[in-house]
């Protein structure tokens, strides 16, 4: 493959899953207004006007406004959602029909805008004017693209869906709709699964169920019959390991939903795209028939969850769809594996190969091939490194700091931020927390590298990581030389006040110390007295050493409502008190409130990750000593 091809790929992926990821989180939203059209519409299975009344309202403003704010969200977080939502009314109001289509294009534009528009006056704001221009900024731009897609996307878009509904109901008219599986069938086994099916054919079909009460499509990718005949073809008369792990995989796919689970075992003989392809269109043509389908996407595409959606007088024709196709792709599978003399790959190279093809790492094909999620990986995986605590205020924003500077020294074109795990977003492709976190990580990111460590201002596992990511084609930019305005301790005097810096400090115990940071920050005003507690419990949840005699402590994330406004205390501890088996004479106090508390966060991380300047700070005699060693980060 040419490096354009794979640009290409790459693009194509990249694009797939965008557009599945607008539509993926809001399944539940979906699968609801499904059960409640199956249930009480005139010709549901419990016919009821009154609850049926729901059904109009959630499919014209519920879901795509879900999809709007999912999309403008997915390019600039919640600001960018509340744009992007604002945008979507403009379409739904300005067209007859359900915008699913004009909400995956107005949601990420609303993101899109309110990001540029950030980005040029960063840094022009005035000090205590950010809440005004942000939220104004967010109205005034959402209205104006709201009235633009009332005006002109409503209307292209209610032509465009018209033109791709009737192209479906002409392609079932003259019998060639089973066709679409010579496509569908292998595209989504190489990288578009997802992004065929929410991306393209949810849409589309639910504005056909507006029209006709069910749509095929929604079973065209989703139809686990295809799959399940080429795993059970494996328990048959595959071979070894493959063999071993078809059981499993076809619980897995068939009732679980989980269709990659299927996609190793046909790359492992690529003569089996012909078994599903065949199984594919066969269960097409067998709904086309029978005029199979659903009233809402199924998702995960699993038996259970297809018979969940199906409307009443639908059982039989879909129960057929799924069965026909099975038992033609189990057909021709045996035969292929039977008869096949090219020899059979291994389920480990096509679980890697697999991965390959679709850009990200893949949970199911780590559990069939063993491989550990933190294995290696380079620049061309990673674009983005999250640190993750329990309140993400404190180590995580300290680390971040610190990978961040050795991004940049490095040349690295990626973006380094932090957050709590509680916020972890789905698609976290590497995440760093402390070893006692790492576990809460993982469940809330399964398919994420982790790394864990136990020292966040000096662990040795920042340069191996740099190591790993600094490759021989990776895209690196040099380092940026724009200077950041009033990135100086005078320019966050209310975060960390003089006043607040104690030297020649003692304590009989850790707990004492962090009472006596919390008191400081609740006389300050900068945190309710509940915050106090909140930092003795955030410290039994796992420690806040930090490493090179510092500790952070800080509340939970629970307790950031708690939180009135940033603060920062520092508290020397000359001879040192025990910090869970370590030596603390360092403690930095921390409330962080809309990231007021970054920038002196970032400027203590650096300064602490030298012990030459922890040394300097420990020792010296006044406050002010403390400041200059903490601002001369600032400067560098």
């Amino acid at each position: 493959m040419t490096q354009q091809d794979r640009g290409i790929k790459v693009g194509v992926q990249k694009f797939g899953n965008f557009l599945s990821s607008m539509v993926m989180p809001n399944i539940g939203a979906f699968i609801a207004w499904g059960l409640i059209t199956a249930l009480f519409i005139e010709a549901g299975w419990f016919p009821n006007e009154e609850l049926a009344s729901l059904v109009d309202p959630m499919v014209k403003y519920l879901l795509p406004l879900l999809i709007g704010y999912t999309g403008g969200k997915l390019i600039y977080d919640a600001r960018g959602g509340v744009v992007g939502a604002i945008a979507t009314m403009g379409v739904i109001v300005g067209a007859e029909i359900p915008m699913f289509l004009g909400a995956m294009i107005m949601g990420p534009i609303g993101g899109w805008v309110i990001k540029k528009f950030d980005s040029l006056i960063e840094g022009k704001v005035k000090t205590g004017f950010e809440m005004l221009v942000n939220n104004f900024s967010s109205g005034i731009l959402g209205g104006i693209l709201a009235i633009l897609s009332y005006l002109l996307v409503g209307p292209g878009v209610s032509v465009l869906t018209g033109w791709l509904v009737t192209g479906v109901e002409w392609m079932l008219g003259v019998g060639v709709l089973p066709l679409t599986s010579i496509l569908i069938e292998p595209a989504k086994i190489l990288f578009l699964n997802n992004a065929i099916n929410h991306g393209v054919l949810s849409p589309i079909g639910i504005e056909q169920v507006k029209q006709t009460g069910a749509s095929i499509l929604f079973l065209l990718e989703a139809n686990p019959g295809p799959g399940i005949g080429v795993l059970l073809a494996y328990c048959f008369f595959g071979r070894g390991t493959a063999k071993q792990t078809a059981p499993g995989a076809s619980i897995i796919h068939f009732f679980g939903g989980i269709h990659e689970i299927y996609f190793p075992y046909v790359l492992m003989n690529p003569l089996l795209f012909i078994a599903v392809i065949l199984g594919g269109i066969s269960g097409v043509f067998t709904l086309s028939v029978l005029g199979g389908g659903l009233v809402a996407p199924s998702s995960p595409g699993s038996f259970l969850a297809i018979l969940a959606v199906t409307p009443a007088g639908n059982y039989f024709a879909n129960i057929a769809g799924v069965v026909v196709a099975a038992l033609v792709s189990l057909l021709i599978s045996s035969i292929i594996l039977k008869t096949s003399k090219t020899k059979e790959g291994s389920i480990e190279d096509a679980s890697q190969k697999m991965q390959e093809m679709k850009g990200k790492k893949s949970s199911v094909a780590s559990a069939l091939s063993a491989e550990d999620v933190n294995g290696d990986f380079t620049s061309k995986d990673i674009d983005h490194i999250i640190f993750a605590c329990d309140a993400g205020m404190g180590s995580s924003a300290m680390g971040a700091s610190l990978l961040r500077k050795k991004v940049k020294e490095a040349g690295l074109n990626m973006k380094v931020t932090n957050t709590a795990i509680s916020n972890l977003p789905s698609d976290a492709k590497l995440v760093i927390t402390q070893e006692e976190l790492t576990p809460r990580a993982k469940q809330k990111v399964p398919n994420a590298y982790h790394i864990s460590v136990d020292n966040f201002l000096s662990s040795p596992k920042y340069d191996e990581l740099i190591q790993r990511l600094k490759t021989e084609d990776v895209v690196v930019e040099a380092p940026s030389d724009e200077k950041v305005e009033d990135q100086s301790p005078s320019g966050n005097q209310d975060v960390l006040r003089k006043e607040n810096i104690f030297v020649n400090q003692q304590f009989s115990s850790k707990e004492e110390a962090i009472r006596f940071a919390g008191r400081v920050l609740a006389d300050g005003g900068y945190v309710d007295e509940s915050y106090i507690e909140a930092m003795i419990e955030r410290d039994k949840i796992t420690t806040t050493y930090m490493g090179n005699d510092v500790a952070i402590p800080h509340g939970t994330d629970e307790a950031k409502k708690s939180v009135r406004k940033s603060g920062v205390t520092i508290i020397q501890v000359p001879e040192g008190i025990d910090y869970d088996g370590q030596k603390v004479r360092l403690i930095f106090g921390i409330a962080g409130k809309d990231g007021g508390h970054l920038e002196i966060l970032s400027a203590i991380a650096i300064t602490c990750s030298e012990m030459e300047n922890v040394e300097k700070m420990a020792t010296a005699k006044t406050a002010d000593e403390i400041l200059d060693i903490i601002g001369a980060s600032f400067e560098n």
